[in-house]
């Protein structure tokens, strides 16, 4: 099965349509798959429903289709720097469900597994709970999430080989490697493609079974989600 596609648009072909679910891999700015993001974009996919840990910032990552107004519903754990998403969220014209980090991940994982729930100690007592079964499990109060499956995960990695088998750079495994999981097709952007057989075997961190399309996305520009400076000491000298 031929999984590598020349460009983002090509790789998401046939995949999209308005209402439905994403999982994208990401951490601030780091490991976002920003052609795909480019490409649903352009698309002009909209009422999505998207788990992401956060949004980006205003006008980078998915900055961009929060700009847009394609996103209807966020899955997150963090607001973060971008004041769009938070500007959306109190006004009203975006839904959003917070979750803990880690309960984020954990349900993105389960999804993945087929596991359609779990109970967990974290968000007990707080606004996290409302509405959420609680069970006791030895004299504790635990409560229910739901695992979360999307029907497409957009995912960014380092380096692949052909066959879809994918490693990732230090954060970027964070949410990538779950969300990868979580969603009915996946379709991941990486630095470079490499002949089956020329990755270690062992440093192997997504299976390239969970990888149905791939594209090479480089080069990529670094970006800093929140630059913070000092002057110079020979500066403040002067």
């Amino acid at each position: 099965m031929k999984k590598l596609y020349p460009n983002a648009e090509a790789a998401l072909e046939g995949l999209l349509f308005d209402g439905m679910t994403i999982c994208a891999g990401g951490f601030g700015l780091c490991g976002i798959p920003e052609r795909l993001i480019d490409a649903i974009r352009d698309a002009g996919t909209k009422d999505l429903t998207i788990a992401s840990n956060n949004a980006g910032i205003d006008g980078e990552g998915l900055g961009k289709l929060l700009r847009t107004r394609q996103v209807k519903k966020m899955i997150s754990s963090y607001v973060g720097e971008n004041k769009e998403f938070e500007r959306q969220y109190l006004s009203g014209e975006l839904e959003v469900e917070f979750c803990p980090q880690g309960t984020l991940a954990e349900r993105c994982r389960a999804g993945g597994a087929g596991i359609p729930g779990f109970y967990t100690k974290t968000g007990v007592g707080t606004l996290v709970a409302e509405g959420k079964e609680v069970k006791v499990f030895d004299g504790e109060e635990y409560i229910l999430e739901r695992g979360i499956r999307s029907d497409l995960s957009i995912i960014k990695g380092w380096k692949a080989d052909e066959s879809g088998n994918l490693i990732f750079r230090k954060t970027a495994r964070n949410f990538n490697q779950p969300m990868a999981t979580a969603g009915r097709i996946c379709v991941a952007e990486v630095e470079e493609v490499v002949p089956v057989g020329a990755l270690d075997h062992d440093a192997i961190h997504l299976p390239g079974i969970y990888v149905k399309r791939l594209i090479v996305g480089a080069p990529y520009d670094k970006k800093i989600e929140f630059r913070t400076t000092r002057p110079r000491p020979e500066a403040q000298q002067a």
